[in-house]
């Protein structure tokens, strides 16, 4: 089917709200072998909601609406879709119920706008809120399918879960499979321009290339034909990816830069503490945020004042007044110390390059990683919250 996701409100228009329905409606279509061309967002208007609609019904078979359900005069969508579609609206009496139980257990007077939330478009299949009162509405009418669910996303997302997304697997024709690479240390534009030929020439696996933070993604997506299965067209495209620029590859899915460092350090059974001074906590903030790192992760200091550095870390004070703060002395002086004061791996997030450190390795230079070994220890120095995430390509 081929589908189009109306979002309706305008506080998605003025940016107070950020439509992440949107997202999440268009990564379940695609799982299920949906294809979704068009995203329109509008405003809570009678007009031009109307407009919207029509244009829709042009293109597309399958049309998800979300928001506009709600008590409020200008929740409209069900009366502007109801207009168009020249259809009654009813009360849905499991939801009429539901709401007006809630009033009563509450012992609050309920206002009448609350009841228009019990409103479906006649002949619709109502789909349940199980976290709020305004049904959600599917309803087939001159061959396009209707999808209404609730803006808010605590509501639509178990909504869709539990009776949307296996609608649309039931009447999905070509499932696309899709399977994302991570790239560290090539810009996005690089990326494109090593994988030119493939791109130029795609047709079924298909590439698209995402800039994210300090990374890349690729992703490659298969429909199976009578000859492969998705799975094998993905294997191939990817060896032909992984042959011109594997070496920048560092994992797959949803697994980021972070949780491989988390994971590779388990594997290897070595620990990780942090001296910061600009960055004021936030290396030691991101690795703490994902679940399990106390293996790994013992802790730190922050110093970002002098006086800390000397006080807590106990660096020379004749080498800052000597070196300076911003400086290889003092940068490789905080790594030293911390690795004492906890264990063998040290890291420091520093302001200073220290290209000349070391150069142990030619790919770990080139992600602005670099290393120090000396008397069975190990020293990383790194420049930016990007290559701390890369500790583990010299692990």
């Amino acid at each position: 089917m081929n589908a189009e996701v109306i979002a309706i409100g305008t506080e998605l228009l003025l940016g107070q709200i950020v439509n992440t329905n949107a997202q999440f409606i268009a990564q379940k279509l695609a799982d299920a072998g949906h294809n979704l061309y068009y995203q329109t967002v509008v405003g809570d208007n009678d007009k031009r909601l109307t407009a919207v609609f029509k244009q829709a019904q042009q293109r597309a078979d399958l049309i998800i609406v979300t928001g506009g359900l709600g008590p409020t005069q200008d929740d409209i969508t069900k009366e502007t879709l109801a207009r168009l579609l020249q259809r009654s609206l009813v009360k849905d009496t499991v939801a009429l119920a539901k709401i007006q139980q809630h009033f009563e257990g509450r012992q609050q007077a309920m206002t009448s706008n609350n009841l228009r939330q019990a409103d479906v478009l006649e002949g619709a299949t109502s789909l349940a809120n199980k976290t709020g009162f305004a049904p959600g509405m599917l309803i087939v009418d001159k061959g396009i399918t209707y999808v209404l669910m609730p803006g808010v996303p605590r509501e639509m997302k178990p909504m869709f879960e539990h009776v949307i997304a296996e609608y649309l697997t039931r009447n999905a024709t070509q499932p696309i499979t899709s399977r994302v690479l991570r790239f560290y240390g090539i810009g996005e534009s690089r990326l494109a321009d090593v994988l030119n030929t493939l791109i130029t020439n795609q047709t079924n696996p298909t590439l698209a290339t995402y800039a994210g933070t300090y990374e890349v993604s690729l992703r490659i997506s298969a429909v199976a034909n009578p000859l492969k299965t998705a799975a094998v067209l993905l294997d191939e495209m990817e060896a032909e990816v992984q042959a011109l620029v594997g070496n920048f590859f560092y994992g797959y899915g949803e697994t980021g830069l972070e949780a491989r460092v988390i994971e590779q350090l388990k594997q290897k059974q070595l620990t990780l503490s942090a001296a910061e001074s600009l960055t004021a906590g936030l290396f030691q903030a991101t690795i703490a945020n994902h679940a399990g790192v106390s293996t790994i992760f013992k802790g730190g200091m922050v110093t970002y004042a002098t006086s800390l550095k000397t006080d807590l870390l106990g660096v020379d004070a004749a080498l800052i007044a000597r070196e300076g703060v911003v400086s290889k002395g003092c940068a490789q002086a905080m790594a030293e110390q911390i690795r004492l004061r906890t264990q063998r791996i040290s890291v420091l997030v520093s302001p200073v390059s220290l290209v000349q450190v070391a150069k142990m390795d030619t790919q770990l230079e080139r992600f602005g990683l670099l290393l120090v070994q000396k008397q069975r220890r190990l020293l990383i120095y790194i420049t930016s919250m990007a290559t701390a995430s890369l500790i583990v390509s010299g692990l």
